[in-house]
């Protein structure tokens, strides 16, 4: 699949959800690039904001769109990576500020770090 075939397929899917892309074009183009990476590299679209373990089940939280997406355009208006924003902050109405992330820090450290 090429970045356009992506970007034409989450658009339309994406947006009849209330998320839309950044009006960045150039920024979301590389965003989906790394999903389109991260696909070949562990055969699924992992955050290309964040590092994936390889592993789909310890990974599934952060498996684009992310299950923090939700939360943070709903608090900030804008996902972690600001490739999924609001209307409001596309059109400037709310401010754009630094989206903290709210992955677990055992998550982040990755499953060998984990206890379980």
């Amino acid at each position: 699949m090429k970045v356009e075939q992506l970007y034409e397929m989450l658009k339309q899917s994406q947006e009849a959800k209330g998320y839309f892309f950044n009006r960045d074009k150039q920024k979301v183009f590389e965003l989906l690039e790394g999903l389109l990476i991260n696909k070949a590299r562990y055969g699924y679209m992992s955050c290309p904001c964040r590092l994936a373990a390889g592993d789909r089940d310890w990974d599934k939280d952060i498996i684009c769109p992310c299950v923090y997406r939700t939360p943070d355009v709903a608090e900030y208006g804008s996902c972690y990576c600001n490739l999924y924003v609001s209307q409001d902050w596309n059109e400037g109405k709310i401010p754009q500020v630094y989206v903290p992330e709210r992955r677990p820090v055992e998550k982040v450290l990755g499953p060998e770090f984990s206890q379980g």
